[in-house]
């Protein structure tokens, strides 16, 4: 994929995504004084880097992984509570949803609650912001998420600036509507984002125009990485606009979606940046698994020893 930069302010963060140092972190900081929990739900006592209290930095652990249910999706559509079970069984103490293939909402949440599971998020679809945001809301309010996402837009629904210019001001008013109701929003990133359109980047026109008090972004680091962008100068200029991470791998030889650890990106530098970022959920996700239950295993099992 050819990508024509020069032209776009973020072409500072853009330019050098030298592997070893692509992007996780988790979102905003939140108060960790005693004095009352974050917005997101993240408990008082986590530290605003993602780690467990009283961690020196270079020694630290992530406090809590998630994942992204859409690695699972074929096993969450044969056996939705037995997968959940696993899932929990395997160490994850939060789950991303995209999707609840049939299930109640509210049921949902009382499953999660008997597999001391946390919600962080669910992923709704395009058209459903588009077309009835209310019922949206409604569904992840009840599920008990804690962000309502936007995920992705198909190919024709972003051909122009204007149509990036027109998702920017509904997302805002979505999240108007849904912030006011208590769920805070967050957007999620592919990689064509990261290609200009008339020497623009949409991701420059997301950044500009979501507003920062109704809309965070959730960072996918394999894409940002496979886009060519830079996430150490992207928290910078940012800072503390990424509360979650789609922690995915990318092998640079490829460019394939690999399981987590398998892979070139340098988490560990990335974490170390959770304060400056805001990153505090930190949410495996691998797109097309041979064995997806064997992803979910190998990835944990990489995330609960890596030190940052």
């Amino acid at each position: 994929m050819t990508h024509s930069l020069a032209a776009s302010p973020s072409v500072r963060w853009l330019r050098s995504l030298l592997l070893g140092s692509a992007c996780l972190a988790s979102f905003a900081c939140g108060d960790s004084s005693g004095e009352g929990a974050p917005a997101d739900g993240t408990p008082n006592d986590v530290p605003a880097d993602g780690s467990n209290p009283g961690e020196a930095p270079g020694e630290r652990h992530l406090s809590a992984i998630g994942v992204q249910l859409y690695t699972v999706r074929a096993a969450m559509q044969t056996d939705f509570e037995g997968t959940l079970r696993r899932l929990a069984d395997m160490g994850y103490r939060e789950v991303e949803f995209a999707g609840l293939f049939g299930h109640d909402p509210a049921q949902v949440k009382s499953l999660l609650a008997e597999l001391n599971l946390t919600a962080v998020g669910s992923h709704v679809d395009w058209n459903r912001w588009r077309d009835d945001p209310t019922a949206a809301i409604d569904e992840t309010l009840a599920l008990g998420a804690e962000y309502l996402v936007f995920p992705w837009t198909p190919d024709t629904e972003r051909l122009t600036l204007d149509q990036w210019h027109g998702w920017a001001a509904l997302i805002n008013e979505v999240a108007a509507a849904s912030n006011e109701r208590g769920l805070p929003v967050a957007y999620h990133n592919h990689d064509f984002e990261f290609t200009a359109i008339d020497g623009a980047l949409p991701y420059d026109v997301l950044v500009a125009e979501l507003d920062p008090a109704l809309v965070s972004f959730e960072l996918d680091l394999y894409w940002l990485a496979k886009a060519g962008g830079d996430a150490s100068a992207l928290f910078a200029s940012q800072p503390g606009r990424f509360p979650l991470a789609h922690v995915k791998d990318l092998r640079r030889s490829d460019q394939a979606i690999v399981d987590v650890g398998a892979g070139d990106l340098d988490f560990a530098a990335i974490f170390a940046q959770s304060a400056e970022s805001g990153m505090r959920h930190f949410i495996v996700e691998h797109d097309n698994p041979t064995d997806a239950m064997q992803t979910a295993q190998t990835s944990i099992d990489y995330l609960e020893q890596l030190t940052y």
